[in-house]
């Protein structure tokens, strides 16, 4: 059995991949706003801030900082899975195990997470999140993508709206050499 560490950072800054259990299916992008709801009411009730988020048809990336003091990423996961689970109409196939147990097969497991280290890091992360529509063949221009915190950035003027341009997503984006 895996032994899974996760790191542990009161007020950290982290950044998440978190995937459907059947890659091949469109949850996430055809029930956008059960998933906006879920994370809306997760952040009422245990808040963070979002830095940057992408929402794929099949996979999310976000890059959160957590209040001074807590620490407690997983919880705030499992919030929003859980009241996304609930918020979908039941159409998924379900293993004996899976049914055994009484769960739904929308969410992988796991998730997957790296604290980041500096304003670098912070920043190559940010960047393969809004970069990673393009990467996935989604779009050509990461401003043409719709469920991204990109816009907000755009808005802010943390970003120019042409960000990356017209680009093949062949760069390095988030991952170290």
């Amino acid at each position: 059995m895996p032994n899974y560490r996760r790191a542990i950072a009161p007020g950290g800054c982290w950044f998440f991949t978190v995937n459907l259990l059947d890659r091949r299916r469109r949850l996430l992008t055809d029930h956008i706003d059960a998933l906006r709801q879920a994370i809306r009411r997760t952040r009422e009730r245990h808040p963070f801030t979002i830095n940057a988020m992408v929402v794929l048809p099949d996979h999310l990336h976000a890059v959160w900082t957590l209040p001074p003091g807590d620490a407690d990423f997983s919880l705030r996961w499992r919030l929003i899975k859980i009241a996304f689970t609930k918020a979908i109409p039941k159409t998924e196939r379900r293993s004996t195990v899976r049914i055994a147990r009484g769960e739904r097969a929308i969410w992988q497991r796991r998730f997957w997470e790296h604290l980041i280290r500096d304003d670098e890091d912070f920043h190559r992360h940010v960047e393969y999140c809004y970069i990673n529509p393009v990467k996935h063949g989604l779009v050509s221009r990461v401003r043409d993508w719709p469920h991204s915190s990109f816009h907000r950035d755009v808005r802010a003027e943390l970003f120019p709206e042409d960000w990356a341009g017209d680009v093949s997503a062949d760069g390095r984006f988030g991952e170290r050499g």
